[in-house]
């Protein structure tokens, strides 16, 4: 158990459930990114793992495209996870695969982390913060400073330069307590809104969103370069 999870414990933080999504279409990979191979496993099983092995996660959904279910069932199956209590079907957008996860979760979650599927290398240590950040502050999400200097252009002519001090990249999970996001993602699915991360919807909704520091690790499968990249991270960590 990490420190953070100790202190999660002894504080009697509330009961956290984990919505994992993966319902997305993998175009730009190529094919499935999340049925890849990465360390002679899915990409999808480590993202899983991970959060079956958090002490601060109780329950995990899964949000799958719709008709493969009992697909993923059998794919879990072996590897014992407890945690895991439902596969869901998503939507046709991100806001209503994410909103048919929270609304799948115990009553009883205190705090969803929402995470997405194809970030494999996310770590226990990285959940327990944003998870202890949500608890203190309501919405945490973990991010990372852009290095990169980043221009705003319109059809191809850049119109200005943003501080860059300013900027960060986020990523997931991106922890809320449990009413904050549902209401959130109830409002952006009514409204139609556009999300291309939860937090968004909880900022529309005018809530206020905690960094957690993020990993430069934590990197998400798009591409088959970042699986290139996710194999020689993960080989690091095992000492290869």
């Amino acid at each position: 158990m990490s420190i953070l999870s100790e202190r999660l414990r002894t504080a009697r933080c509330p009961t956290a459930s984990a919505v994992i999504v993966a319902a997305g279409s993998g175009t730009r990979f190529g094919g499935d990114k999340l049925m890849a191979e990465l360390g002679g496993i899915p990409v999808l099983l480590h993202s899983l793992l991970a959060f079956e092995r958090s002490a601060l996660i109780t329950e995990v959904v899964l949000v799958t495209r719709s008709g493969a279910e009992e697909e993923l069932s059998a794919l879990c199956a072996p590897y014992e996870l407890t945690k895991l209590t439902k596969i869901v079907p998503g939507g046709e957008t991100r806001a209503d695969s994410c909103f048919a996860g929270v609304m799948s979760v115990s009553d009883k979650a205190g705090i969803i982390a929402i995470h997405d599927g194809a970030r494999p290398l996310v770590t226990e240590t990285l959940i327990d913060a944003a998870v202890w950040d949500a608890y203190r502050h309501g919405a945490a999400i973990p991010a990372i400073p852009v290095r990169d200097t980043v221009k705003l252009a319109s059809e191809n002519v850049v119109e200005s330069t943003p501080a860059r001090e300013r900027l960060f990249a986020v990523q997931t999970p991106q922890c809320f307590q449990r009413d904050v996001i549902r209401g959130a993602l109830m409002e952006a699915v009514k409204q139609g809104w556009t999300i291309t991360d939860d937090s968004m919807a909880v900022e529309r909704i005018g809530g206020q969103i905690w960094l957690t520091e993020g990993s430069e690790e934590n990197i998400k499968i798009t591409t088959p370069l970042d699986l290139a990249m996710a194999e020689l991270i993960l080989r690091r960590r095992q000492g290869q």
